[in-house]
């Protein structure tokens, strides 16, 4: 039956974009030959439209497919990008998503002691500091309570070890939920919960489970006490903000512990099943006062779509005990905000501050020229720069696409390593023995600019040497690339150049 549900809502959502195109191409064609003088001035529109992009884009690797589309198919193009590209007709829901950030933000207040505390540590990294703090509004705490887990196998049971202490509330924030060993297990104890009073929600978003949740599911999670929201709801009429999807991965327990990493709720994810090999993931498991900031960022999600909470300080809880041990600040990226390039600019900066080393790990590798040559430019000042793909693709497109940005990167001195035992999901970056960064961030245009996002920032913490030390463990049983390793024939690159011009937008 749910099986039936999902290839419904499939179906459906194909017949409604076939449908858009079709209204796109009889209207154009309409312009062209009936209301000539509206083609006309859509002709017009759209090359004062391509030169307003090339004049204020700050991202020509991600808009270039705007101007070619405009190029090719005047009236059409235009009457695309009038719709979806130029943010001219501003959704209920994108508008409730923006405001509510925004509220958020008016709970994280940065302690200015620590802010000072943190920049005399570490003077060559205050613009780096100054950045997530002032500029994005993310504050730093001192790091009491953070435990990095290498694998989704060995994280996931203390998940379940905290989720049943849990006392007062439940939230779960997650892009994949996947009925199975995994997600039951924490079913059966938020079911339990609930029916002993706790305030228990679920948020997972509608179009990463499209695949893996029947439509009536927040139907069922509401029929036990679970709250639930489907974000961004999927609906047959694309728009842009459809485009924008829930990429984030947050468990709160009483705003006492946190939880993030790369794992979905999905039995893959903790290699219960093998789908594309042994499954390389992470988690993290986050006390202390930065438990608040994640608290934040699941209310403001959380509220945007079913406004529930006044004021979010009720949720607020005094943290648990713990060693000072460095500083961390979780962040959250958001395409509707100003801001809303955070995971990249938190990435180039730790790549143009490496001094020593940059190990980087990620599943896709689709970047723009901007993040590109940072990656080169270290390599060339003398920074050893290490990636760690996958081995084996769950995309085979995505991973060819990922394979054309060796050529530049190999040549620039920068190594190259795919995980030979299966697929590695885990999104890591750390440097120098001094910081690291976890998270949800892909290095890939979706995470980095349409999705709303989620990350911690650790520095100046004996837990940046565990992250390394795990990445190092894992080009172990990686295999080395080279230029041979990724020669295609003259057919496979001009196609692979074609997808990568729509990939930003796909």
């Amino acid at each position: 039956m749910k099986y039936a549900d999902q290839l419904l809502r499939y179906i459906i959502l194909a017949l409604g974009a076939i449908a858009e195109v079709i209204i796109v191409i009889t209207i154009a064609n309409y312009f062209s030959t009936q209301a000539v003088w509206i083609g006309e001035l859509l002709r017009i529109a759209g090359g004062v439209i391509c030169v307003y992009i090339i004049n204020n884009t700050r991202h020509m690797s991600m808009d270039i497919i705007w101007i070619l589309m405009i190029f090719f198919f005047p009236i059409s193009g235009t009457m695309v990008y009038l719709l979806m590209g130029a943010n001219l007709f501003h959704s209920e829901t994108a508008k409730k998503l923006h405001l509510s950030d925004i509220e958020g933000k008016k709970y994280l207040q940065q302690d200015s002691n620590i802010f000072e505390k943190l920049t005399s540590k570490l003077p060559s990294l205050k613009g780096d500091f100054h950045y997530i703090t002032k500029s994005s509004g993310y504050p730093f705490y001192q790091n009491t309570g953070f435990d990095y887990y290498g694998l989704g196998d060995l994280g996931f049971p203390v998940m379940l070890e905290e989720m049943e202490k849990a006392e007062s509330f439940i939230f779960l924030e997650y892009f994949i939920i996947e009925e199975g060993f995994m997600w039951e297990s924490m079913h059966e104890i938020l079911k339990r919960k609930a029916k002993e009073g706790l305030d228990v929600r679920v948020m997972y978003d509608d179009a990463g489970s499209i695949g893996t949740l029947k439509a009536s599911y927040s139907r069922q999670l509401e029929s036990e006490g679970i709250k639930c929201v489907r974000f961004n709801k999927l609906n047959p009429f694309l728009g842009p903000v459809m485009n924008h999807r829930d990429h984030r991965k947050i468990l709160v327990i009483d705003g006492k512990v946190a939880f993030s990493g790369g794992i979905n709720l999905a039995d893959e994810y903790i290699n219960k099943k093998q789908v594309y090999g042994h499954w390389k993931d992470n988690c993290i498991r986050i006390t202390g006062e930065a438990v608040w900031s994640y608290t934040v960022l699941f209310l403001s999600n959380w509220n945007a779509l079913r406004k529930t909470d006044e004021d979010y300080e009720f949720f607020k809880r005094e943290s648990l005990p713990g060693k000072p041990d460095g500083f961390i600040a979780p962040y959250g990226g958001t395409p509707l905000s100003k801001q809303f390039n955070v995971g990249q600019n938190i990435y180039t900066n730790i790549i143009n501050s490496a001094t020593d080393y940059v190990y980087i790990c990620t599943p896709y590798l689709i970047i723009d020229t901007e993040l590109e040559n940072a990656l080169i430019l270290a390599a060339q000042k003398g920074v050893k720069v290490v990636m760690l793909t996958p081995g084996i693709p769950d995309k085979k497109m995505v991973w060819w696409i990922t394979r054309s940005f060796y050529k530049n990167l190999i040549e620039a001195g920068i190594k190259i390593y795919e995980y030979t035992p299966g697929f590695v999901h885990a999104k890591v970056f750390v440097s120098d023995d001094r910081v690291a960064t976890v998270g949800t961030f892909n290095l890939d245009f979706r995470s980095l600019y349409l999705h709303f996002e989620n990350g911690t920032y650790l520095c100046d913490s004996k837990k940046v040497f565990d992250i390394r030390d795990d990445f190092l463990n894992t080009l172990e049983v990686s295999h080395l690339m080279e230029q041979k390793d990724v020669k295609n024939g003259l057919i496979k690159r001009c196609f692979i150049g074609i997808a990568k011009l729509f990939v930003s937008q796909m």
